[in-house]
């Protein structure tokens, strides 16, 4: 195995000298699908605990002993919680005083009156597993909570919070935290800052939480931890860090050696045994930079949490060997395979490796007290029995070359969704017996792998750079790991690819028409393939007769069960023009018009409902339904028009002359009568009902891409000149009824326009808010622009839309041809 190592440190080394990205709201380090998706949400790597996308500790832990002294280089230890305030979720029940209508605006404070409010218990709740003590039934609840508190000799205090919806929260009147568009559904423990910690006094204090509630299921609890801070006295300076398309790669110096970590998750979707495969590398470099030899040793820890929903939950450890392989794994002691659903969860089924083909390599478990002494240069207690972490650790003799070693991390879910009552596995399985089998060909092909991923790295970036200049090529290479990790690539019953997406943090639906339809330009751009197994069974549903609605469902369910729409609510015209549009677009790429025919009367069916209802649309929701319904939404209007003119493009393709040219009128009748409902002067209103209004037209970008020519140019033209005019310091807003944007139709938009300095426009916000936002979590796309600040929205696929610039190159050189 001497020449696989080898190959690893010549490849790492040379990891630096392609720098792609050096700053993002947070870095990918192991990306596969929405369950096995880990990242550091801070700009050094050992600045805090690694975590699952949706925020909750997933801890890897690395140090680097040199010549006696050691260095953490890879997250952070923690020491265990002590409840001071109880929540009610594992406790009794706890009396609290709540009203459900508007209080005064003093209502948090220590002074206020609240004898006239209503007593009642924690938790509160309506639906979810019932489990609440209080219900809960309305929008808002107003909530205080007297509590003693005797010792205020505390070093981190922990506010512990589980909320649905949007919540605020107070301590003797100090704003505490606050969370707008989102929701958890488990307790979760924020760190307060010491400010915070001081407003606590001794004796009676008041924690008050006002909680919004809009629509669906209700929860509330609370209460406060105490936890002794972690010295991490001997941190790795950390020197740099590249975010490539599908590495990320630090270099750090510990005392008078080098280390090089890089995280390798070779997801390359034009190879869909490869994608599928969940196995990512993570590999060490060590060089003495003295020119001296030193005495180092790794280790490496992978929290069990990796394999659990909620910290409780207890695992077991099992040991493994195949070949040259050895491994460490570590699942539920009761496996419920599929047995979570919803946005704010993680996998709690199959089981988390840790394995190795490198003999020096030693591999045992550790409780966190364990590893934290090792972090602090102590020995160990010799305790036992441990599931905490799963663990790796070897010598390396450091010396004026580097020397390299590698370990795999994977996960094998079992069984990744249930699709119309049947359970079906990830694509990876019909190639591979057993995860046994696959580490060990994951070992032996890694040199090949990395190889493959350093190319497209390198072309991906070039091809991005030529299309849209330096920052949109640093917006898509940050986009592209995050975008497909949020899929998993399943084989069908009939071996046909199926790639569900997961609603990231919106509402955990599964593949949903509006979220499939702005991630498209990347899988156009890769491979068709996998977006005919976004939208083709969506089309199967509507074909089978268990969706029976003139248009198409919003979506099959919610992740990772797909059994039929979900969503409370329709988006009829929104979703009949996605799905016509999103087959036309896989025609145009593809060159064929094989999905059209297999599907043509679905896809008269749809257009058919678009002519009647697509031109001036009714009260409804669209895919920005955080905005709220929108009676006459010219926007969505435009998607009706380009949908029509989409399937005349295909009718004309497959022969169908009388179908396409009547189709055809049909489009640019309701294009011209559009300009004049919708013209505003200067600019194209929101609504056909006008009232010096305006938004993002990004849906006329098909018309463009497509060749449709619906609309005159000078359309494209007006509006791209008062959008320049409307541009905040993150962004060009979604419309005139508020500040805040989505950043995949910003790109959308910017690519109407032919001119390279109107494109970089409006690209250079999207990519300062990447750079400066405070909000950090895996790339959101809805954000403010005044602020940066993330509104809601976090690791989803449609960040895949950025890839609609490169996508418009692809296809004008083509016709060029």
């Amino acid at each position: 195995m001497k020449s696989f190592f080898l190959f690893a440190s010549l490849a790492l080394f040379g990891f630096f000298a392609q720098a792609q990205v050096n700053k993002a709201p947070a870095y990918p380090l192991i990306t596969h699908d929405p369950y096995f998706s880990v990242w550091s949400f801070t700009d050094q790597l050992n600045q805090s605990v690694t975590r699952h996308w949706t925020g909750s500790d997933q801890s890897l832990v690395g140090l680097l002993e040199v010549d006696g002294k050691t260095y953490q280089f890879l997250g952070a230890l923690q020491y265990p919680s002590t409840g001071i305030v109880s929540h009610a979720e594992n406790n009794q029940p706890i009396e609290v005083q709540y009203t459900e209508t508007k209080p005064a605006e003093d209502w948090m404070t220590s002074h206020f009156n609240d004898t006239y409010w209503n007593k009642g218990k924690l938790p509160f709740g309506k639906g979810w597993d019932n489990k609440w003590n209080t219900p809960w039934n309305t929008k808002n609840i107003w909530v205080r909570r007297a509590f003693d508190l005797q010792d205020i000799d505390i070093d981190q205090l922990i506010l512990q919070l589980r909320h649905d919806d949007d919540v605020e929260v107070y301590l003797n009147g100090y704003p505490v935290y606050s969370c707008e568009n989102c929701h958890t559904k488990q307790l979760k423990d924020y760190p307060l800052s010491d400010i915070i910690k001081s407003k606590l006094k001794k004796g009676k204090n008041i924690l008050a939480i006002h909680c919004m509630n809009p629509v669906g299921n209700s929860w509330l609890d609370a209460g406060f931890a105490k936890q002794t801070r972690s010295t991490q006295s001997n941190l790795a300076i950390q020197n740099s860090v590249q975010i490539t398309a599908t590495q990320t790669s630090y270099l750090f110096t510990c005392g008078p050696v080098k280390l090089q970590v890089n995280f390798l998750s070779p997801l390359l979707a034009s190879n869909l045994d490869l994608l599928s495969r969940p196995v990512s590398y993570i590999n060490f470099g060590i060089q003495s930079t003295d020119n001296k030899t030193h005495k180092t040793k790794i280790t490496f820890g992978m929290s069990s949490d990796i394999a659990k929903n909620e910290k409780e939950q207890m695992v077991q450890v099992s040991t493994g060997k195949k070949g040259n392989v050895r491994y460490l794994k570590t699942g539920l002691n009761q496996q419920k395979v599929l047995n979570k659903v919803g946005d704010d969860v993680r996998i709690d089924w199959g089981y988390a490796y840790l394995a190795t083909n490198q003999a020096t390599q030693q591999l045992k478990t550790l409780s966190q007290s364990q590893l934290m002494c090792l972090a602090d240069g102590k020995k160990p207690s010799s305790e036992s029995g441990s599931t905490d972490y799963l663990v790796a650790s070897w010598d390396v003799n450091a010396t004026k070359s580097n020397q390299n070693s590698s370990i795999m991390l994977a996960y094998d879910d079992l069984y990744s969704i249930q699709y119309f009552q049947k359970n079906l596995q990830a694509w990876w399985k019909k190639n591979f017996a057993s995860m046994d089998d696959l580490l060990v060909k994951a070992a032996q092909e890694y040199p090949s792998i990395l190889s493959q991923c350093k190319n497209f790295d390198k072309q991906l970036y070039q091809e991005a750079l030529q299309a849209g200049g330096k920052e949109y090529a640093e917006l898509c290479v940050a986009a592209y790991r995050q975008s497909l990790a949020a899929h998993k690539l399943v084989r069908g019953e009939k071996n046909e690819v199926l790639f569900p997406q997961k609603e990231n943090f919106s509402n955990g639906s599964i593949w949903t028409v509006d979220v499939t339809y702005p991630s498209a330009p990347l899988s156009l751009m890769y491979n068709t393939k996998l977006l005919r197994g976004m939208v083709e069974p969506l089309i199967y549903y509507s074909e089978s007769g268990q969706w029976k609605k003139p248009f198409p469902a919003h979506d099959i369910g919610t992740y990772p069960l797909a059994n039929g729409q979900t969503y409370p609510e329709d988006m009829p015209v929104e979703e009949a023009g996605n799905m016509i549009l999103l087959t036309a677009a896989i025609c145009k790429e593809e060159n064929s018009t094989q999905i059209a025919k297999a599907h043509w009367p679905t896809l008269t069916r749809w257009v058919d409902f678009l002519v009647k209802d697509g031109l001036d649309p009714a009260n409804q929701l669209c895919t920005d339904d955080f905005a709220g319904h929108l009676d006459r939404n010219a926007n969505l209007s435009i998607k009706a028009i380009v949908g029509i003119g989409s399937y005349a493009q295909m009718a004309r393709q497959m022969g169908l002359k009388s179908t396409a040219d009547s189709m055809q009128s049909i489009a640019k009748k309701y294009a011209l009568k559009w300009m004049e409902m919708a013209d505003e002067g200067d600019h194209y209103a929101l609504t056909f009902n006008k009232n010096n209004t305006w938004s993002q037209k990004y849906n006329l970008v098909w018309d463009k891409l497509l060749g449709l020519n619906l609309f005159p140019r000078y359309v494209y033209e007006k509006e791209m000149a008062y959008y320049l005019k409307k541009q905040n310091t993150y962004g060009l807003p979604l419309d005139s009824r508020k500040t805040y944007t989505k950043s995949d139709w910003i790109m959308w938009t910017a690519t109407l326009s032919d001119k390279p300095a109107e494109f970089k426009a409006l690209v250079h916000p999207i990519y300062q808010f990447m750079l400066e936002s405070p909000s950090r979590v895996p790339l959101s796309d809805w954000h403010e622009t005044t602020n940066g600040k993330q509104v809601g929205f976090q690791a989803r696929s449609v960040v895949g839309g950025y890839f609609i610039k490169m996508l418009e190159q692809r296809w004008a050189k083509r016709k060029k041809r």
